[in-house]
């Protein structure tokens, strides 16, 4: 049983694909997959309904391979087939566990996975079911942050969780300026006004719109993800401009 009464009964998690390849620089590594689903299946026995949404730029990433040459719509639809290859490898794992999941995409294939399909995705989640979420929106030149967002409301999910390599959102890059500040939380507005890289303008500017909070935090420290579910004061709160956060 719980011990802690979650914040949030519904949240979406947003894992890019960086996070499945580990320390490495591509690929899928089995043992942060593992640890991956072990803290997911940590957040559904706490109660919280969780979807899953991820991306695959450990595997192919749309804007980098268009700067190579590839049309950029063809590419994104490279990096939505390689966000599918991460889901499956999540699901695998994740049942592994004896948790009951459901991978849908945006793109269908019926080999692998159902459809999109919002009723029937909140209806796993009130079945107490893992949602996993693939293939983006399923529509070139709108990043993964932009359908976390979108899925995230049309869900009902209470909160974004956004994992990242850094421990929340710096005024500046942490990794080129030492004394870098770190917001522990943040309005909407002020993120906007600051120019702050939480995520790319069209998903934050639904967040906004929409008064969805987002937790920015750190994929590498085990348990944040639970933490970050729990609504415990981890990483970057981002949340409505006029409430206390």
């Amino acid at each position: 049983m719980p011990t802690t009464k979650p914040k949030w009964k519904r949240v979406l998690l947003k894992l890019s694909g960086r996070a499945f390849a580990g320390g490495k620089q591509f690929g899928i590594d089995p043992g942060t997959v593992q640890r991956l689903a072990e803290e997911i299946k940590s957040v559904q026995e706490s109660g919280i309904e969780v979807a899953v949404i991820v991306g695959g730029g450990n595997i192919m990433h749309g804007a980098e391979a268009s700067k190579a040459g590839i049309d950029r719509a063809m590419a994104d639809y490279m990096g939505m087939l390689a966000t599918v290859i991460n889901a499956l490898a999540l699901q695998d794992a994740i049942e592994k566990l004896g948790m009951d999941t459901r991978l849908q995409t945006a793109l269908e294939m019926a080999s692998v996975a159902e459809p999109f399909i919002r009723r029937r995705a909140i209806r796993h989640l009130e079945k107490e079911r893992i949602v996993i979420l693939a293939a983006g929106t399923g529509n070139p030149f709108f990043t993964t942050d932009t359908a976390a967002i979108l899925r995230a409301l049309e869900i009902r999910a209470e909160a974004v969780l956004k994992a990242t390599n850094v421990d929340g959102v710096y005024d500046r890059d942490p990794e080129k300026s030492p004394d870098a500040k770190k917001f522990e939380s943040i309005g909407y507005s002020e993120a906007i006004r600051l120019g702050l890289a939480v995520m790319d303008l069209t998903a934050f500017t639904l967040c906004k719109e929409n008064n969805m909070p987002i937790v920015v935090f750190d994929i590498k420290q085990p348990g944040m993800i639970k933490r970050a579910a729990l609504g415990e004061p981890v990483g970057t709160y981002v949340g409505r401009d006029d409430c206390d956060l």
